[in-house]
């Protein structure tokens, strides 16, 4: 879910005092003081006006808290109290003059991956800031996974007569010893992507790439293109996160009865539904449920398209989950669809008299969404700040947020079984065998005859032919 700073400073008064910010884990993030409360917080609306350290810190955010005292000058006093008493992270860490780690690509000849603290100005193509160098050093290993840039200062680019170990592993395409302008340009063109948050045209193409490479029975070119969109992938579902923690102190049961008051309607338990597809790949869909209590988390449900034939069509797919979802329970009370008219009227149609709710983005995302009530009527006017517009939002991004969850998993098992559903006579029991005895494709790919004819339940002759598969020997 994604909270909305607005929501939490709310109510805070135009008066002299201090606040204090607490991440989802309760830990105090940062104290301040304010001769206004009010108008000091306002500031932190707009993330990108803020200096680089508090635009972390504002990303953690989900609770934000506030004492009022008589003068400016008794909130400076009770600032520096909590300070030297409290440890907040962030207050702690400007005194010790640290800045926030950042990355950048140098602008030479073969651009190279480069960590640094310092003012932006001192680097071109700055990326960051990042919360902690974990973060940063994870990124920079997704980046040379998949675009193998350089990360060694010049000088010892400029010394190398040959390449070194992260070569060998394939974490550098090692430009020191080889020239290749034009394709190491074209992986920082990727990697400038990757580090705005663009990776998903670079996972289809790395998917077909991958499938190519199959085809032509160069497996080892496959399992390297597969590594890169493992790598990918894990980095993408990094950047999902959830406040559980902010979802489960919403007014339930208060929500829901003002929701069936709005729509006349008696609601025990309600569907969200939402689809997910790469390009029309691995399309699938979910449902969450909730009701007077919260998230039911006993009627999610996961579906796999049946009917290829829709695949990639939001509005056909959206028609065949409703109906399935219908026919296997649980009762459903109320439908909510994340979509347009055109997913409403198919919804209604597949809904077998349940009324149906669309929440639709509008214009402009987190901020501008509105209602197609189950009389087909569009309604703008629910305030934005309002306890129910909250919730319908918030059960909007949890039926998005656990469809592209089930999505990834899908893929990434279709992309570890494709390697070795090629091979005649492994069937699900002898590849279930596999991954637990050796953890992972790559290592079967990568393991010796011997090894292979220890796998409990492979036998001689099964291992001799997946041997051969990968290591292209007739045995």
């Amino acid at each position: 879910m994604n909270i909305q700073f607005s929501d939490l400073i709310e109510n805070v008064p135009a008066a002299p005092g201090i606040y204090k910010m607490y991440d989802a884990a309760d830990n105090l993030l940062y104290v301040g003081k304010a001769k206004n409360l009010s108008n000091r917080l306002k500031q932190y609306l707009d993330i990108s006006k803020l200096e680089l350290h508090k635009q972390v810190m504002r990303t953690l955010v989900t609770r934000v808290e506030w004492e009022t005292v008589p003068t400016e000058s008794d909130a400076l006093l009770r600032e520096q109290e909590l300070i030297k008493t409290q440890k907040p992270k962030y207050n702690i860490m400007l005194t010790d003059g640290k800045m926030y780690p950042m990355l950048a690509l140098t602008n030479s000849e073969y651009p190279r991956l480069l960590k640094f603290r310092g003012k932006i100005s001192q680097r071109r193509d700055v990326y960051g800031p990042y919360p902690g160098v974990g973060a940063l050093n994870e990124t920079i290993k997704t980046i040379q996974k998949v675009c193998c840039l350089r990360t060694c200062t010049d000088t010892f680019m400029r010394n190398r007569t040959r390449p070194c170990l992260l070569y060998q592993i394939g974490r550098c395409s090692a430009p020191c010893c080889t020239p290749q302008h034009e394709k190491y340009a074209e992986n920082v063109r990727i990697a400038r992507k990757i580090l705005t948050g663009d990776s998903t045209p670079i996972i289809h193409d790395l998917t077909q790439q991958m499938q190519k490479f199959s085809t032509d029975m160069n497996f080892e070119s496959a399992a390297i293109i597969r590594d890169k969109i493992a790598a990918l992938t894990h980095t993408s579902n990094r950047g999902i996160r959830r406040n559980h923690a902010y979802s489960n102190e919403l007014p339930w049961d208060k929500n829901v009865t003002e929701l069936e008051n709005w729509l006349g309607i008696k609601i025990n338990l309600a569907g969200v539904f939402d689809n997910s597809h790469l390009f029309g790949k691995q399309p699938v869909g979910a449902m969450i449920t909730f009701g007077h209590n919260g998230f039911e988390k006993s009627g999610y449900r996961h579906f796999k398209l049946k009917d290829k034939s829709r695949a990639g069509n939001d509005v056909a797919m959206m028609s065949e989950f409703i109906h399935r979802a219908i026919e296997r329970g649980p009762k459903l009370d109320l439908i909510i669809v994340d979509g347009g008219i055109a997913q409403w009227r198919i919804a209604t149609r597949a809904a077998n008299n349940i009324p149906v709710m669309g929440v639709t983005k509008g214009e402009v995302r987190d901020g501008d969404e509105h209602f197609i009530l189950p009389d087909g009527t569009i309604y703008h006017n629910l305030p934005k700040d309002s306890p129910l517009f909250l919730m319908l939002r918030a059960v909007r991004d949890e039926a998005h947020r656990f469809v592209i969850t089930y999505h990834r998993n899908v893929r990434a098992k279709q992309m570890t079984a494709s390697v070795l559903d090629e091979i005649d006579g492994i069937g699900p029991t002898r590849k279930k065998n596999l991954l637990q005895h050796f953890g992972s494709v790559r290592a079967i790919m990568d393991a010796d005859l011997n090894a292979l004819k220890h796998v409990p339940g492979l036998g001689k002759s099964a291992a001799e032919k997946i041997y051969a598969h990968f290591h292209s020997e007739v045995i």
